[in-house]
């Protein structure tokens, strides 16, 4: 069994996280303090990937990243750099896909944070830098690792945005998800089963993590809670 496809479905995944981790936190934190009707459009504009069918996610990067476009066109002539049908095109398409689950998660946590803990950090003399590193941070970290745990998955298991702009190649391009197709496609039932049951396996172990995750968040606000009764 060729199990290129989930080395290369794992390392696409893994680098599109880091990648949305740091955006997603960004454009989360800088949005939950916009005006109301600021954040409403650019809240918008950022989910949509979320509601839009993969093979349309694609297209447009497709429009963006082709050879014949200004931005493929570019990096070719200037760094003989392809940005479509190779093995890292993928983590255009997994990042773009998967954004919005962290920053949806991480804005939720950023939201419920208690201002009255920047406030007092800031009587003591504190930057906001630290102020969000070592108080914000460490208060919405459940949320964050919760956010980051569903775009990893929602990244290892995209399909239609990354058959259209990374294709199928096998040794070369291959994911779990095209391979499962083309496998269907095919006629191999049995070898497309396989990796559905990998990816079953991966899926159900990331699902698994987040409730524990969550299980240990509601423990300390219990205890806290009994405390303050």
């Amino acid at each position: 069994m060729d199990w290129y496809p989930l080395f290369n479905s794992l390392r696409i995944a893994a680098v599109s996280t880091v990648l949305i981790f740091f955006l997603g936190i960004l454009a989360a934190y800088y949005v939950a303090r916009l005006p109301r009707v600021v954040k409403g459009i650019l809240d918008v504009i950022l989910t949509l990937p979320l509601v839009l069918p993969p093979t349309v996610v694609g297209y447009f990067l497709l429009r963006i990243l082709g050879p014949r476009r200004p931005i493929g066109l570019w990096m070719l002539e200037m760094f003989d750099l392809r940005l479509t049908m190779v093995w890292y095109s993928a983590i255009f398409a997994s990042a773009v896909v998967a954004f919005p689950l962290m920053y949806r998660t991480a804005r939720g946590a950023f939201e419920s944070f208690d201002m009255t803990l920047a406030y007092a950090a800031q009587t003591l003399g504190r930057s906001n830098s630290w102020i969000f590193w070592r108080v914000r941070m460490p208060y919405c970290k459940q949320g964050i690792i919760a956010g980051t745990v569903l775009a990893f998955a929602r990244a290892l298991g995209e399909y239609g945005a990354t058959a259209m702009i990374a294709g199928y190649t096998p040794g070369r391009t291959a994911t779990i998800s095209t391979t499962v197709y083309q496998l269907w496609r095919t006629g191999d039932d049995a070898g497309a089963m396989r990796w559905v049951l990998v990816n079953l396996a991966i899926s159900t172990a990331v699902l698994l993590a987040v409730n524990m995750l969550e299980k240990k968040d509601r423990r300390p606000r219990r205890a806290a809670a009994e405390e303050a009764r």
